[in-house]
């Protein structure tokens, strides 16, 4: 007997220690989850329990992209259930006081390229679907759309590819599918990622000559394609021809260094395919959408067409309006790499000119073509410029930036912010007012920015993987305390709390606001032909 109980007693104790060394293990796990650290997988699980579902921002200033008023926003189960003034709530709901600052709903970056591969180069893009997007959470973007590339070609293959990198993301995405060939495969495919899979745009490159670019025969039959499923029509405007001219100058002219970048691809080259593919777009009567906006050139051809009557959305993105080209002079190689972006940044006074653009609304919404690649990737054209993995970072600044560069300067209202950070980007790809307001109904992704406190930007602080950022040691105003996203506080007290699995794939439906009326204006288009012209027939 007393054996027996000997025996019980130490399996006893064994579970006991078993159970407490999984509790600690999981406890620990998700420390380090929460921390912001672990952004590779992770053996976190797909969620921490909030302490409440229940959740009450009280006395901010509410901002949406039509007006703003003192109130308090009431959120349950990840969505808003009420704004107005002096909520009354139960002891258990979770409460952050507000006051004197701005409530506003988080951000959705239009632009980034997460896990992206140089399948030529055998490199991948050091932010992942989890990495990056605990970035852009830090930095009070709760959505982001990113850009899937096909697989040879093949939409299908590569829809189903990011699939499978974004199970680890932490916040909500959308995807926009990159057009590289055309067949019929293509076009069938086209159909099914967006009556399906919650696709409603497709990106067209004019640049990367003998990569991805396409020509214009390529980019009419896409835009067609476009116009009849609803979906929107990206393109990246630049003369790839001219920029492949352009390089080999460069290296005949023995400019082999970061310099040679912006040399190889002028303004005036991003100016003249940003016009043809408007008088494309125009020519099938379909909306455009044009990204990464960065010289004066290509914002006075969207402006021109604007002003015509022709639907079509300029991107500009924070490197544009917020650095120059300056940097790619640098003497140390390391420092002028990290600036290599396509469409290059541009020289002193384009800067002021997006911006003037942005504040005027000749640009609609602001992006970031975040693309973070680390210092030995960028290395590998430390004797070829063309060999420099293109992008830069800036899915967590943006929203920093665009505040002191924008709202601090006196440029935009606070309005306005919430409306090229956020509301813009949701209208254009149909997911308003569940996404970019803060309205009953709409999901709970919310930030809330403190006008007097600042922030400083450094690679050491910030929470990509690259060891490099492109503001570095940029000090501004106005930053974010708290982000939350799907209801939950992921962001507060300078700490993150997210874990890989808890963001959501937003599908986004065709025929947004951009498409209303376009089949008035093919009926007008066809009764002003005036033809065919009835002829008699020769009896000879």
């Amino acid at each position: 007997m007393m054996m027996n109980f000997s025996f019980q007693l130490v399996h006893i104790l064994f579970y006991l220690s078993f159970f407490l060394i999984i509790s600690l293990s999981q406890q620990s796990n998700n420390q380090f989850c929460e921390g912001g650290i672990a952004y590779g997988e992770s053996s976190c699980g797909a969620s921490i329990p909030s302490s409440s579902n229940k959740l009450l921002i009280k006395g901010g200033t509410v901002v949406n992209a039509h007006h703003q008023q003192v109130a308090d926003v009431y959120v349950e189960n990840g969505i808003i259930v009420n704004v107005q003034p002096n909520i009354v709530v139960e002891d258990d709901v979770y409460v952050i006081d507000a006051t004197g600052k701005f409530v506003m709903p988080g951000g959705i970056d239009p632009h980034t390229h997460l896990q992206n591969e140089i399948g030529s180069m055998g490199i991948e893009t050091v932010d992942d679907f989890f990495s990056g997007q605990a970035a852009a959470l830090a930095g009070g973007t709760t959505m982001h759309i990113d850009f899937i590339m096909p697989i040879d070609g093949n939409l299908t293959a590569g829809f189903e590819a990011y699939e499978n990198k974004a199970k680890k993301s932490c916040m909500d995405y959308g995807f926009h599918v990159a057009i590289t060939k055309w067949d019929e495969d293509v076009s069938r495919d086209m159909e099914i990622l967006v009556k399906e899979k919650g696709i409603n745009s497709f990106k067209f490159f004019m640049a990367y000559k003998g990569i991805v670019m396409v020509n214009d025969e390529l980019l009419l039959q896409g835009f067609k394609k476009c116009k009849s499923l609803g979906a929107l029509a990206m393109v990246h405007a630049e003369n790839g021809d001219a920029v492949h001219a352009g390089q080999q100058k460069m290296i005949e002219f023995g400019i082999t260094g970061p310099e040679g970048h912006p040399l190889s691809r002028p303004a005036l080259l991003e100016g003249e395919a940003t016009s043809r593919a408007i008088r494309l777009a125009n020519f099938v009567n379909t909306p455009l959408y044009v990204v990464h906006v960065m010289s004066i050139d290509a914002m006075e051809e969207i402006a021109k067409a604007r002003k015509s009557g022709q639907r079509v959305i300029g991107e500009p993105i924070v490197s544009g309006l917020a650095l120059d080209d300056s940097w790619l002079w640098h003497p140390d190689f390391k420092t002028a790499a990290k600036y290599v972006m396509s469409p290059p940044i541009r020289s002193k006074g384009h800067d002021k000119a997006l911006r003037a653009a942005l504040a005027t609304g000749l640009l609609q919404l602001v992006g970031t073509d975040h693309c973070a690649w680390n210092s030995t990737q960028k290395a590998l054209g430390i004797d070829d410029f063309r060999q420099i993995p293109n992008g830069v970072n800036g899915i967590e600044e943006r929203m920093h930036l665009v505040w002191d560069t924008m709202v601090e300067s006196g440029q935009i209202s606070v309005t306005d912010y919430v409306r090229v950070t956020s509301t813009e980007c949701a209208r254009i790809f149909n997911i308003y007012p569940r996404k970019g307001a803060i309205l009953p109904g709409s999901d709970a992704d919310i930030i809330i920015l403190n006008p007097n406190s600042s922030f400083v930007i450094t690679a050491k602080s910030h929470h990509s993987r690259s060891d490099t950022n492109v503001y570095e040691g940029r000090k501004g105003k106005g930053k974010i305390e708290v982000t939350i996203a799907g209801g939950r506080v992921v962001w507060e007290n300078n700490e993150l709390k997210v874990v890989p699995g808890a963001g959501k794939y937003i599908q986004m439906d065709p025929f947004s606001y951009l498409f209303d009326g376009l089949d008035k204006k093919d009926v007008i288009y066809l009764n002003s032909l005036q033809a065919p012209v009835k002829r008699a027939k020769s009896t000879t």
